[in-house]
């Protein structure tokens, strides 16, 4: 009897053992990697996207975290560097076990660490417009496609009761975000009518401050009998030294008016706008939309960084649309397991800041809107001209030969990220 009741015992304890070490497992929190560049010539930028994760983060917490356990932010600093980027993509897979990655800001960087995601099937949410031509299984694309951006701008500046611009600056930091988008802007220019020798192109390196003698060669090329814009592509912190140049030299927008694709309100926040009201960007947001939602947000953030007068902008807004949408993927897959949250993740839909709905396509890019915001010498935005509802990503543009037909489609059995006809799971 008494060896019976030691046995029963044993097995009471054993029991207990294992459900204590099975709810110590389940308890761990999932840990969420934050990969932005807190130094260097992108901190103006990627900083305020940290801080942006790090309030979701902790939203979600309050709520009760994700499958009963608690969301912890591991935060690296690639430091502007690109194989620092990859390096630190391995170590947060390999070494940290995050369930995802949030992060990047320029191409390059998303280039660098893309190779390092398929290979250990990492998962990353990237939230800045890019120049397209891409589409990993392993990557969701929440910033805009170039049909969600840079096509509806330049149509804009084009329309004669807008701008009326028959000549165009193309001018970028020099690496494969600009250089791509140009390529494609460069095509379609021209298939809309603006001919080579009415399209002058000019690439700086990152960190570029020197730009007397540019916007010079710029004003020139301006000042030649017919109405000019100028798309920007530049990065980082070398917007403020080219806005402040084009001040100092006294060139207005009714001049030569400037469209940028990375300036937002975060730059704007370093720069005297007096002197630049009427130049544009155009984005997917701008904080000065009247919607609930946006509202809504950004007394949430203002209230998170204990500053009533922390702006708010669109890669944040693309930030947290990718945020919401893994949170529900993985409560309807019931895991973070990368598989089961991928496929979870196609028809996923959030609430904008504009009022809108995002919703995952099966490209791995969202539905968005289109804006164009004029600089206020407030240093706001004014939204001056939108598309009627959202816009569907699209990875491949029509305008390059060598992408022209092709499609992307990660849902089973598609699974290709760019081809003509299916590519079938089993081939």
């Amino acid at each position: 009897m008494r060896k019976l009741l030691r046995l029963v015992a044993w097995a009471v304890t054993l029991i207990f053992t294992m459900l204590g070490t099975s709810y110590a497992q389940t308890s761990e929190p999932i840990k969420i990697g934050v990969l932005h560049s807190l130094s260097g010539t992108m901190a103006i930028s990627e900083t305020t996207l940290k801080d942006t994760v790090l309030m979701m983060v902790e939203a979600q917490n309050r709520r009760g975290g994700l499958l009963g356990r608690q969301l912890e932010a591991v935060v690296m600093d690639p430091a502007s560097d690109w194989p620092t980027f990859a390096q630190q993509t391995r170590t947060l897979i390999e070494d940290e076990g995050v369930a995802v990655i949030f992060g990047c800001w320029t191409s390059a960087s998303r280039k660098a660490v893309l190779p390092v995601l398929e290979e250990l099937d990492g998962l990353l949410y990237y939230p800045v417009q890019y120049e397209g031509q891409e589409s990993s299984r392993n990557i969701f694309y929440t910033g805009a496609a170039p049909n969600q951006q840079a096509i509806p701008a330049a149509d804009y500046l084009m329309r004669e009761d807008a701008v009326g611009a028959t000549r165009m600056i193309l001018l970028g930091t020099d690496y494969v975000y600009p250089r791509t988008t140009n390529k494609l802007m460069r095509s379609y220019l021209n298939s809309r009518g603006i001919s080579n020798a009415d399209i002058l192109e000019i690439y700086t390196p990152f960190g570029h401050s020197d730009w007397q003698d540019i916007i010079t060669q710029m004003a020139a090329f301006a000042n030649q009998g017919k109405k000019t814009a100028v798309i920007s592509t530049l990065n980082g912190d070398t917007n403020i030294s080219f806005y402040q140049e084009l001040a100092r030299q006294g060139i207005t927008a009714q001049q030569m008016p400037v469209m940028a694709f990375s300036v937002g309100e975060q730059e704007l926040s370093r720069l005297d706008t007096m002197g630049l009201v009427g130049h544009m960007a155009a984005w997917n947001y701008f904080m000065s939309v009247e919607a609930v939602e946006n509202s809504r947000f950004i007394q949430n953030w203002q209230e998170y960084t204990k500053d009533p007068s922390r702006l708010t902008n669109d890669p944040m807004e693309a930030t947290c649309i990718g945020f919401k949408m893994w949170a529900q993927a993985v409560e309807q897959a019931e895991t973070t397991e990368v598989r089961a949250v991928r496929q979870a993740m196609y028809g996923q839909k959030v609430r904008n800041l504009t009022g809108g709905t995002a919703v995952m396509l099966n490209n791995h890019h969202i539905s968005k809107p289109v804006l164009v915001g004029q600089i206020q010498a407030d240093g706001q935005f004014v939204v001056i001209w939108n598309t009627n509802g959202e816009v569907r990503g699209d990875a491949w543009s029509d305008y390059l030969p060598e992408s022209a037909g092709l499609t992307a489609d990660w849902t089973y059995p598609w699974l290709c990220g760019g081809c003509k006809t299916p590519k079938y799971a089993d081939e």
